[in-house]
């Protein structure tokens, strides 16, 4: 989904004069959110994300990870502190596809710019380049309900991607799929970074995603949720998938459970 930001959400523009690698595209300062009914879910959440970085947050079941998300992309306002954006044109991949089911491949993928009044030609134009970019040539044609698990994740991402949105938030898209299916997705959404070079936050409860994934991982304590640990990721892109099998992979992939340990408590 690309949300719509609201300007009681945005605050300022983030460092939008370079708008190159290694501006700040996403940033939370002192973010809390207390719901109507007394929750506290996020205390003084700071960190941000640059042009050209993939974070991962990784936290307990109910610790607020997908709030930052929503908070984010606008969908709700932050109860306190400040969030901002270099550009209000958010890629947003939700834990399920949600595709149409009465629309192929290629109308699914035309959808958000139907919804921002794109005319057909440049919109088929769009939805045709994306679908090409995540390897769904050929497929065109085809119904979600004809699709595998992967597939319709790959529709969600392409979907995003005809409005080729500076920010890319991914709300723990592949928790649902197989082990082998869902590897192959990390390999896809790494190619679709190291092309569009887009600023990148994912949510997973998995550590060794998150590790194989990012730039950097951050570590969220238990609710309310906030930032307990930062790791910065050394290995280089293309990450080979025999990377998860390495001495080094596995020390790191620790340093951050023995912190997720340690975040569970208040």
């Amino acid at each position: 989904m690309t949300a719509p930001v609201s300007s009681a959400s945005s605050g300022r523009p983030a460092d939008t004069a370079a708008g190159g690698p290694g501006t700040v595209g996403l940033r939370f300062e002192g973010v809390s959110k207390v719901f109507p009914d007394g929750t506290r879910a996020l205390d003084d959440v700071t960190f941000d994300v640059r042009k050209g970085e993939f974070v991962t947050i990784v936290g307990p079941s109910g610790c607020g990870k997908s709030t930052v998300l929503k908070i984010a992309s606008g969908l709700i306002p932050e109860t306190s502190g400040r969030v901002e954006l270099s550009d209000p044109n958010i890629g947003y991949v939700f834990q399920d596809a949600t595709l149409l089911q009465w629309r192929t491949v290629q109308r699914n993928v035309e959808l958000f710019c139907e919804l921002h009044k794109m005319g057909k030609e440049e919109r088929v134009e769009r939805a045709a380049a994306a679908v090409r970019l995540v390897g769904l040539d050929g497929f065109e044609g085809h119904y979600p309900n004809a699709l595998s698990g992967g597939m319709r994740m790959r529709v969600s991402l392409a979907r995003s991607l005809t409005l080729n949105p500076e920010i890319f938030l991914f709300d723990e898209p592949f928790g649902a799929l197989d082990e082998i299916t869902r590897e192959r997705m990390n390999d896809e959404v790494l190619r679709l970074f190291r092309i569009e070079r887009f600023a990148g936050l994912f949510i997973t409860h998995s550590i060794y995603e998150a590790v194989y994934l990012s730039t950097r991982v951050l570590v969220m304590s238990a609710r309310p949720g906030h930032i307990v640990a930062e790791f910065d990721v050394p290995f280089e892109y293309p990450r080979r998938p025999e990377l998860r099998f390495e001495p080094a992979f596995a020390e790191l992939s620790g340093q951050v459970s023995h912190a997720l340990r340690g975040g569970y408590g208040p």
